[in-house]
């Protein structure tokens, strides 16, 4: 039996289309929404089902569904996405068409105990870095991430929760980027009721232009090895 979510974010996108899910994208969706639909539970194994067919049965993400591995990140912060889907917190911008498919999703979850349960069942997962998908200046993108992002996002990019900045070392670089240029765009973290959201949205307009922010992206990923 199948449930949740195709969770994060979206999670999510390095298509032609970026911001528009394709046909494979939006008939996985859909069927995950059916069977939340279906059952209420808070069997965290039971209700993954519904992930499995976007993210991955260990949560390692699809690039050609535009999904994000999750197995990387920590509970606190894939809880934290899920729960903002569901208050429409997160996903609401029109040129978000992942968020959008996301926010429905999460809003079929019955309650906060199911996400935590779905969350808590990601995290037994094994980590394993995502495969390097971007090319860049290595060198370059330390320098910027360390003046800029490294102070909340650790050193190693291994995530402050203290600062509620989560980890980047080891998800897809490509989700990485995409996020990253949600945030500068004001697609993702334009409400200033998003907190943390609208922090890094300002943050996303720091970094001088695309390369360089590309290279930061590399930087990261690197930092997985």
């Amino acid at each position: 039996m199948k449930r949740l979510v195709l969770l994060l974010s979206v999670l999510l996108v390095a298509c032609s289309n970026d911001n528009a899910p394709d046909v494979s994208s939006e008939a996985a969706a859909a069927d995950a929404r059916q069977t939340l639909q279906q059952a209420a539970s808070t069997d965290g194994k039971a209700l993954y089902v519904a992930c499995a067919g976007c993210h991955g049965a260990q949560g390692e993400g699809n690039v050609a569904l535009s999904s994000p591995s999750l197995a990387n990140q920590q509970t606190w912060y894939l809880e934290r996405q899920l729960l903002g889907f569901r208050s429409g917190l997160r996903g609401s911008h029109p040129e978000d068409g992942y968020g959008a498919q996301m926010q429905a999703i999460a809003k079929t979850l019955p309650d906060d105990n199911a996400v935590k349960a779905v969350v808590g069942y990601i995290a037994t997962f094994k980590a394993k870095p995502a495969a390097k998908t971007l090319d860049g200046n290595i060198k370059r993108g330390a320098d910027y991430y360390s003046n800029l992002c490294g102070s909340c996002h650790g050193p190693a990019a291994e995530g402050n929760e203290l600062l509620q900045a989560p980890a980047l070392a080891g998800v897809d670089d490509w989700y990485l980027l995409k996020q990253f240029n949600h945030f500068r765009d004001g697609v993702r973290g334009a409400d200033e009721s998003d907190r943390y959201g609208y922090q890094m949205g300002m943050m996303g307009k720091i970094l001088p232009d695309d390369d360089i922010a590309n290279d930061v992206i590399v930087y990261i990923q690197s930092l997985a090895d």
